[in-house]
Formats: structure tokens, C-alpha cells, sequence
């Protein structure tokens, strides 16, 4: 990965692509450090202390825009609103039809979908918003408390964290367009590493108690680390691994020229919703944690629900095992449909070797999908519960960079080395590739 950057740095095109992409990173962590008006700071210090510890959708939010939520700057909602934006929308298409036609429309179709998916966003940046500030100022740390003045200030911070939102979505446009990779996708990879610093003092606070006479530590800590590296391979391995069903295209004479006879293969990747389904899970499971935050209920049977969903306990564990696998097929039936991709290789005079057109085939492709997305699915479950275990079982707590995070982090980070490797093949700089 260093040596394709460095090939491509040397190319003057793609550095200028790489070097715009690092000075939208910069303008992003810039606004990821500027806190709203009308907030008392050390009062948010105060009702954000410990936010990474806990099982809420706070802390979910928090980890993916950065640390930014948790200071609540201009940056706080991140990118969280785009993507449950772009999630509705995909789901939207295949369940309301004039939404279906739009994105079989070609470039034109998707130009409007994408239009339609900015306002949706818009939309959720409100509406997340106002439960953040909602939030701030049941916590006490709103500034105005009463009269015009609360009013004044509750528009103020929620169209600030608004425009924050279409700001970034701007950005990540900007990124798409004039530097490398998935814009959206590099501002998340972004938010994550700068996480990476308080994963490493928690690190280095367990490796303190290792020598202040918890002498485990000093076992914990580097399998933590080796257990990081192998969960890093793995991913890597996963996300090229792909099931090639083969495919026999059938001789046609058109006109004076015979076409097709050749041979090919119908590539299926084994992570077909990649960190999607995780996402879903996360989401759902959190919700109990979000209402308690501001139920605060501690006893009784509300309180023992409550706890039952903490992240350590063997209950959410269970349920979000459960959960990814569904959420898996489901994403996997709502992208992939077998009866139009076996009448897509029909029309094309394509067939599987030793299976019928038509209906055999859809049957056959619905098979190796299932048990396709199993496997995916399991390998998805067991990378995000494998930091949320470890932590549970040596007493380290909740990992700041859990499993999610390393499947966002290898999988932007590989599809962005692609991409710059396409972009210098593009260029016939075939030399620099060897």
C-alpha cells in the first residue's frame, strides 16, 4: 500500500488528486474542533465524561464522527445523517416503484436520486440535531435556559449542527469529484484514526497498572495487539474473497460475424453488505442505552432491563450476533435478485455449465447466495463481538476502535489503494505497479 502511494505521489495529476484529498481532511478535523455557541464547556466535559465507555447511540455517534460529538462542534453529527440517508434511499428504491424507474434511468436517474438523498439528509441533520441539543440542555449545559433567549439559542445550535452536516456531505462530494476515493468514505476512515490516540492511552493506562502490580496487563495488552493484527489480515482477506459462479456464453452468427463461445465467470463477493449489517445491528441495540440516558432509570424491572443491554452482558452479545446475520440476508435479498440475473444471462445466451436457463438457474444462483452471505455474515459477527468480548473476558472494558471500526478502516483503506492503482493504469504507468 506505502509503495502504490509513493508511485503515485510521484505522478503530478494524482498528487494533486492526494494533496486535495489531505486538505479536505484538514478542513475537516478543523470543524471537528470548533464547539457551537451558547454552550457552557466544562458542563459538557462534565455530561460527556466516560461517553466511549457506554452503550449508547451517543457513543456510537461519537466514534464515527471522531471525538466530535462528544465537544459538540460544528462537525457533530458527521456523517452519520448521509448515511442513514443513503441507506433509506436504497431501501426506498426497491420498495416504491417510480423510485425503482428513476435509478434504471442510467446517470440522469441516479443524478436525481442523489438529489433527493442530499434533502434526506438535510432532513435527518435536523432532526438529529434537535435531539442533541434536546439532550444538551436537559444536561445542563445550554447556556439560556428560558424565554426568547432559549429559543434564540436552540435555533442557533440546531442549524449549526445542520449546516455542519451539508457541509461535510459537501466535502465528500468535493472529494469524489477532484481528489481519490469515496469522499463520505475517506471523512469516516478520518473520523476513526483520530480515535486512535485514545485507544492508545487506554492501552497505555492498562500497561501502567501492569506495572503497578496487575502483572496480567503485561499478557493482555500485546495479545490485544496481536489479536488486532490477525482481526486486520483476516478482513483484508475476506474483503477480495469471492465465490465465481462460470459462465458459458453461446455461439450467435449477427450478420457475416459469429459472436460469443467464450468463457467467463459471475464474480460474488463473500462480504456482500460489507459493514452494513453491523451498522443496522449496532443501531437497533443501542436504542435501549440512548433512552436510559435520559430516562436514567437504575433499579427496579426498567433498571435490570436497561442493564441487560449493556455491552458487556451476554444478552446483547446473543442479540447482536442474531441481528448482523439477519441484517445480512436482508440487505443480500434486497441488492441481488436471482430471477433477473438469471433472465439478464437468458437474454445474453449465457449459462451455467450443467444447470438450465430460467428457473433452475435462479434456484442455483439463490443457493450459492445463501450460502454465500452465511459465511459473510459469520465472519462479520465474530470480527465485531471478538474486541467486545476480549474486553468483557480480561477486564479492559469497551475498546474504542471495536470491530466495526477495523472493518471500516481495512475496507476504506483497500478501496482506496484500488483506486489510485486504477488511476495510474489509467495513465499507463504500468512500470510503477511492478
Amino acid at each position: 500500500m506505502l509503495k502504490t502511494i509513493r508511485n503515485a505521489w510521484s505522478i503530478p495529476d494524482l498528487r494533486k488528486k492526494l494533496l486535495f484529498t489531505l486538505m479536505i481532511i484538514i478542513v475537516f478535523r478543523i470543524g471537528s474542533v470548533i464547539p457551537v455557541p451558547f454552550l457552557d464547556m466544562s458542563a459538557l466535559a462534565t455530561a460527556m465524561n466516560g461517553m466511549n465507555e457506554g452503550n449508547t447511540m451517543l457513543a456510537y455517534l461519537n466514534t464515527l464522527s471522531g471525538g466530535a460529538f462528544a465537544n459538540a462542534t460544528l462537525f457533530a453529527m458527521g456523517v452519520t445523517p448521509y448515511i442513514n440517508s443513503s441507506i433509506i434511499m436504497q431501501l426506498l428504491t426497491v420498495a416504491i416503484p417510480p423510485l425503482e424507474r428513476m435509478a434504471k434511468e442510467g446517470e440522469a436517474g441516479r443524478r436525481k436520486i442523489g438529489t433527493i438523498t442530499r434533502y434526506v439528509t438535510v432532513g435527518l441533520g435536523l432532526v438529529q440535531g434537535g435531539a442533541y441539543w434536546y439532550y444538551l440542555h436537559k444536561s445542563g449545559v445550554t447556556v439560556y435556559t428560558e424565554g426568547f433567549s432559549l429559543v434564540f439559542s436552540a435555533i442557533v445550535i440546531i442549524l449549526v449542527f445542520t449546516a455542519g452536516t451539508a457541509l461535510m456531505m459537501w466535502l465528500g462530494e468535493q472529494i469524489n469529484t477532484n481528489g481519490i476515493g469515496n469522499g463520505i468514505s475517506i471523512l469516516l476512515f478520518a473520523g476513526i484514526v483520530a480515535q486512535l490516540p485514545y485507544t492508545l492511552s487506554m492501552l497505555g493506562q492498562f500497561w501502567k497498572l501492569a506495572g503497578e502490580g496487575s502483572t496480567q496487563f503485561y499478557f493482555l495488552v500485546p495479545l490485544w495487539i496481536v489479536i488486532f493484527v490477525a482481526i486486520v489480515w483476516v478482513i483484508t482477506f475476506m474483503q477480495d474473497s469471492e465465490r465465481r459462479i462460470p459462465i458459458q456464453y453461446a455461439k450467435r452468427v449477427v450478420g457475416r460475424k459469429m459472436y460469443g463461445g467464450q468463457s467467463s465467470h459471475l464474480p460474488i463477493k463473500v462480504a456482500l453488505g460489507g459493514v452494513l449489517p453491523i451498522i443496522f445491528a449496532s443501531s437497533i441495540l443501542s436504542i435501549p442505552g440512548t433512552i436510559n440516558l435520559f430516562a436514567k432509570v437504575k433499579d427496579g424491572f426498567w433498571g435490570a432491563f436497561f442493564n441487560a443491554f449493556d455491552t458487556s452482558g451476554w444478552l446483547y452479545n446473543v442479540l447482536y450476533f442474531i441481528l448482523i446475520i439477519m441484517f445480512a440476508y436482508f440487505y443480500t435479498t434486497i441488492q441481488y435478485n436471482p430471477i433477473e440475473m438469471a433472465n439478464n444471462l437468458k437474454s445474453n445466451n449465457g449459462t451455467i455449465p450443467g444447470i438450465r436457463p430460467g428457473a433452475p438457474t435462479a434456484d442455483y444462483i439463490r443457493n450459492i447466495l445463501s450460502r454465500i452471505t452465511l459465511i459473510g455474515a459469520l465472519f462479520l459477527a465474530v470480527i465485531a463481538l471478538v474486541p467486545s468480548i476480549y474486553g468483557s473476558a480480561t477486564g479492559m472494558g469497551r475498546m474504542a476502535i471495536g470491530g466495526t471500526s477495523i472493518i471500516i478502516l481495512v475496507g476504506v483503506a483497500l478501496e482506496t489503494v484500488k483506486q489510485l492503482e486504477s488511476q495510474m493504469m489509467m495513465r499507463h504507468y504500468k512500470g510503477f505497479l511492478d
